[in-house]
C-alpha cells in the first residue's frame, strides 16, 4: 500500500530561497522541454505545407521522460549554466510532468482515453503553484533525523518540521515503511513536504459484530445518523464572514496584479493578501480536523457504514446554496471514510446517486413521487408515520446494509436512460459475515433495491 505523510516545515529565510530556486528549476525544465517539443512539431507542420512526404520530414522527437532527460543533460550547460545550484531531481520532475501531460494529450486525441479531451500542455508561469519532487535512491539523501523534528532533502540539507515525525520514523525503524519520494510544496501560506511511503497491506482485526449505521449528510446538519444522533454543521467559513470581508476590503484598496496591463502587485497588497490566505488556511484546517473526528468515530463504533453518492458539483450549481455546500466539505467526509474503512476492515456501502433515500418511507417502504426541499418533516400517507426528513433518509441507508447481508439487493432503481444503477461496497466486505461465492476484494458492487 502507498500512503502519504504530510508535514509542515519551519524553514529559515535562506532555506526558503533555496526552496523557491528548486521549484523554479522544475518549472524551467518543464518549459524548456515544452518549447523543444513545440519547435519540432512546428517544423514538421511547416514542412508538410511544402508537400514534403512524411518519411522525409524532420524526425519527430520522443516524448518519453527518459528521452527528454537525455536531451536536457546535453543542453543544460548552455541553456542553464546555473543548473548545479539545484538538485537534479527538480529538473527530472519537470520533464516527467511534461512527458505525462504530452502522453495524456496524445492518448486523449487518439481516442484511447474516453471523456473530455485533454488540451495541449501550456507553459507554466511564475504564478503557478510552487512544488518540487525528490526521489529516494537509497543513498540516505531523504531521511528523518533522530530528534524527530528535522528531515533531510537532497541539496537542501536538514529542515525543521512544525510537528514531530515520530509516527513515520517508528514505522521506518521497525521495517514497516519505506520512503519512495518526497514532494516539497507551498500551499495555504506555508511550506509542506509530503512523503510517498510504501507500507504493508493493512491486516484489520476480525470483527464479530454487525453494527450498522446510515449517514445522511447535508447543510442544515452536517450528518444525521440512523441511530438518531445529529452532528451539527460548524459552518467555519460563515463564522469568519466578518473578518473575511474586512480583509478582502483591505486588499481591494491596494494595487494588485493586472495581467492585461502587466501591473505588478504592491508590497502592501502582497501583505494584505497573505492575511486572506492565512484565514482560508485556518478554515481548511478546521474543516479537515472536524472531518477526521467524525470519520474516526464512525469507524471505531460501527462495522457497516452506508453513505450516499452525492453529486456535489451539481448541487453547487445552485447559486444560493453553493457557498454552504462547499463549506460543508461533503466530499472530504467520503474521502476519509473510504481509506479509513479500508484500513480498519469496515464495510463502506456507497448508495447509488439515484436511490430515493429521502422519498422512501423508512416504516413501510412506500416511495413518494415528489418531496420538496422545504419539507423538513417526512409524512407518510400510507402508514401515517411522521419523522424528520434527514433521519428518515439515514434509516433507509442503514437498511441497505441489512439487505446486503441477506443478499436481497435487486436491480429496481434505474438511471434516467433505463439502465440499472449499482451500489458499491468499499472495505473487506463480507469477510466477517456471509461469505460470497467469490474471493473478498477491497471494493464490491451490488444492485440497489
Amino acid at each position: 500500500m502507498i500512503r502519504g505523510y504530510l508535514f509542515a516545515l519551519e524553514p529559515t529565510p535562506k532555506q526558503v530561497e533555496a526552496f523557491r530556486s528548486h521549484c523554479g528549476a522544475q518549472r524551467f525544465a518543464y518549459n524548456w522541454g515544452l518549447a523543444f517539443v513545440k519547435a519540432n512539431l512546428n517544423q514538421r507542420s511547416a514542412e508538410r505545407t511544402y508537400s514534403i512526404p512524411d518519411d522525409q520530414l524532420t524526425p519527430a522527437v520522443s516524448w518519453s521522460s527518459y528521452s527528454l532527460t537525455w536531451k536536457w543533460n546535453r543542453a543544460k550547460h548552455t541553456v542553464a549554466p546555473w543548473w548545479s545550484q539545484n538538485s537534479k531531481h527538480s529538473y527530472q520532475a519537470g520533464l516527467i510532468n511534461l512527458a505525462t501531460a504530452l502522453s495524456n494529450w496524445s492518448r486523449s486525441n487518439s481516442g484511447v482515453v474516453a471523456g473530455r479531451r485533454f488540451g495541449f500542455p501550456t507553459f507554466k508561469s511564475s504564478r503557478t503553484r510552487l512544488s518540487c519532487r525528490f526521489w529516494c535512491g537509497g543513498d540516505g539523501s531523504i531521511r528523518l533525523a533522530t530528534d524527530r523534528r528535522h528531515l533531510r532533502l537532497p541539496k537542501l540539507g536538514f529542515i525543521r518540521t512544525g510537528e514531530s515525525t515520530r509516527k513515520l520514523a517508528r514505522r521506518i525503524e521497525r521495517g514497516h515503511a519505506r520512503i519512495l519520494a518526497a514532494t516539497l510544496s507551498f500551499q495555504r501560506g506555508r511550506w509542506y513536504v509530503s512523503f510517498e511511503v510504501m507500507t504493508p497491506d493493512p491486516q484489520p482485526p476480525i470483527r464479530n459484530t454487525r453494527r450498522v449505521v446510515g449517514v445522511d449528510v447535508g447543510i442544515k446538519s452536517l450528518a444525521v445518523l440512523s441511530t438518531g444522533e445529529i452532528i451539527q454543521n460548524p459552518r467555519y467559513l460563515r463564522n469568519y464572514r466578518t473578518t473575511r470581508r474586512r480583509l478582502e476590503r483591505r486588499c481591494s484598496r491596494r494595487h494588485g496584479p493586472d495581467r492585461r496591463t502587466g501591473q505588478q502587485p504592491s508590497t502592501r497588497w502582497t501583505i494584505a493578501r497573505a492575511g486572506v490566505n492565512k484565514l482560508h488556511a485556518r478554515v481548511v484546517n478546521q474543516r479537515r480536523e472536524n472531518a477526521h473526528r467524525i470519520t474516526t468515530s464512525l469507524v471505531r463504533r460501527f462495522d457497516f457504514v452506508v453513505i450516499e453518492d452525492l453529486n456535489v458539483a451539481g448541487m453547487a450549481r445552485n447559486r444560493r446554496l453553493s457557498s454552504s455546500i462547499y463549506d460543508a466539505a461533503m466530499a472530504e467526509l467520503r474521502r476519509q471514510l473510504v481509506y479509513k474503512c479500508d484500513e480498519a476492515g469496515i464495510t463502506l456501502i456507497i448508495a447509488d446517486r439515484w436511490y430515493p433515500s429521502s422519498k422512501t418511507c423508512s416504516g413501510c417502504g412506500v416511495v413518494k413521487t415528489k418531496l420538496r426541499l422545504s419539507e423538513r418533516t417526512f409524512h407518510c400517507e400510507s402508514c401515517g408515520i411522521s419523522i424528520d426528513r434527514d433521519l428518515n433518509a439515514a434509516r433507509n441507508l442503514a437498511a441497505l446494509a441489512d439487505q446486503a447481508l441477506l443478499g436481497e439487493l435487486r436491480p429496481e432503481v434505474k438511471r434516467p436512460d433505463g439502465n440499472p444503477r449499482k451500489t458499491s461496497l468499499a472495505g473487506n466486505g463480507y469477510r466477517h459475515g456471509k461469505t460470497p461465492d467469490t474471493e473478498p476484494t477491497s471494493h464490491r458492487e451490488v444492485m440497489t433495491p
